[in-house]
């Protein structure tokens, strides 16, 4: 029995997108789902370490300020680093969808020069056409969407066409893990959504993969994005519940049967 009722929408907002149903009933992302549901311990002493380089780097702004400033300042410190990556990923991944479209890119910052190079490159060494991009895609039964960025046709590098599932990456550090989960449920969705609106039902692809972009290079990381990983990805999405839920799993105290019984005393012998 399906979790949620069609048709899916895609909302956007200030901060982002989100998807509910036909009832308005919001539908986890498929993103949201690996953030909550996989365990990620380097994050623990990334974030002291970025923490900790942060309060170096900006020792003499931190002695001027109250200490109350300086713990709301250190506090958040660790989030200007992400904000940024997440600042060039959309910017990249925008500036990717009009190339992979066809159309015509120009005023690209200089910072970005060097990503969009390398993603027009990697278009063209790859023949790649476009079946589907940044297309939201929804699984009902299940309980999730999410958004793809890209399902093509390339040409391999036994220069075979193939049709391909694919995410593009900016992440310096290259290609985590959790990729192939994410690939996995996009691949496995029930339907797709059109520019209309429209549902239809999601396409077969030979395989998944990552376009990692950086200022000087795109490639091409092929994942392994199959029924096990899917499987994968849906025990994340229970253990997402579980630790949503776990507060629901504790009730309230107990009260006496009879609330007013004979007092209890306690006695302390003196030695």
């Amino acid at each position: 029995m399906s979790k949620f009722t069609a048709p899916m929408r895609r909302k956007e907002t200030a901060k982002g997108h989100y998807y509910v149903d036909a009832n308005n009933h919001r539908i986890p992302g498929v993103t949201t789902i690996l953030g909550d549901g996989v365990p990620k311990p380097a994050l623990i002493n990334w974030a002291a370490n970025a923490t900790a380089e942060w309060a170096v780097d900006h020792f003499d702004e931190l002695i001027e300020m109250s200490p109350a400033a300086r713990l709301k300042k250190l506090s958040g410190a660790r989030y200007e680093t992400t904000d940024k990556a997440k600042k060039r990923g959309t910017e990249v991944h925008g500036y990717g969808e009009r190339l992979v479209k066809g159309e015509k890119v120009t005023a690209i910052p200089d910072e970005l020069r060097g990503h969009v190079e390398a993603y027009a490159r990697f278009l063209d060494k790859f023949e790649v056409d476009p079946i589907l991009i940044e297309t939201p895609v929804v699984n009902y039964k299940i309980g999730y969407a999410g958004t793809l960025d890209l399902v093509a046709e390339i040409t391999d590098s036994q220069g075979e066409r193939r049709t391909l599932l694919l995410d593009l990456k900016t992440n310096e550090k290259g290609i985590f893990g959790e990729t192939a989960l994410q690939l996995a449920a996009y691949r496995y969705a029930e339907f797709y959504v059109d520019a209309d609106g429209k549902e239809h039902p999601m396409p077969e692809v030979e395989g998944c993969g990552a376009i990692l972009i950086s200022s000087d290079n795109a490639q091409l990381i092929p994942t392994t994005s199959g029924p096990d990983q899917f499987k994968s990805f849906r025990i994340a999405a229970a253990m997402r519940d579980i630790v949503n839920n776990s507060r629901d799993l504790v009730g309230a105290a107990v009260q006496p049967h009879d609330p007013n019984p004979s007092i209890a005393r306690i006695v302390y012998e003196e030695n």
